[in-house]
């Protein structure tokens, strides 16, 4: 199969690297992907938290494309197939588990659900249960980004769940 080419390869490994590995936090520590998980939860309060559905969705449609285009780069870069190092991936996926959720979070307790929802995301990303491993066979940046797209809508789907039934009772 013929590698498409794509605008990304003419962008110079350094920012193509740092933006892959959020700079130098994508070297911290073992788990780096839990520090790429807490800057995305970052992200999300910041950036998408105040959007409406239409702006959340358009910022988060770009930056997975941005994410899947630089991640694919960088792990050629590297020559690793999808290392430790790039963080992206669980950044981007972040403000996907807290989709639709914007009503409970401004009813309160805000920070429980988010920091539930961290260890929901950190959990579906790292055992990878019901399929989501499988995703991670997909070439280039789309078997990076996607792993973690699949693990961002569990835990969107458990966070609703959940919610509901404690607002049920």
């Amino acid at each position: 199969m013929k590698d498409r080419q794509s605008w990304i390869r003419f962008l110079p490994s350094p920012v193509v690297l740092n933006t892959a590995t959020l700079g130098s936090l994508g070297k911290i520590g073992k788990a780096p992907g839990t520090v790429g998980s807490a800057a995305g939860l970052i992200w999300y309060t910041v950036v998408f938290f105040p959007l409406g559905h239409i702006p959340y969705f358009i910022l988060l449609a770009l930056t997975v494309y941005l994410a899947i285009e630089f991640c694919g780069e960088a792990e050629k870069r590297l020559y690793q197939r999808d290392p430790k190092s790039i963080i992206l991936d669980e950044f981007v996926a972040v403000p996907v588990c807290y989709i639709g959720l914007q009503p409970y979070l401004e009813m309160g307790y805000a920070w429980a659900i988010f920091l539930i929802g961290f260890g929901i995301f950190r959990f579906f990303d790292i055992i990878k249960p019901i399929g989501i491993n499988r995703l991670q066979s997909y070439p280039g940046g789309v078997g990076i980004v996607v792993d973690d797209l699949a693990a961002g809508l569990a835990t969107c789907l458990s966070l609703h769940l959940l919610l509901w039934g404690m607002t049920a009772m």
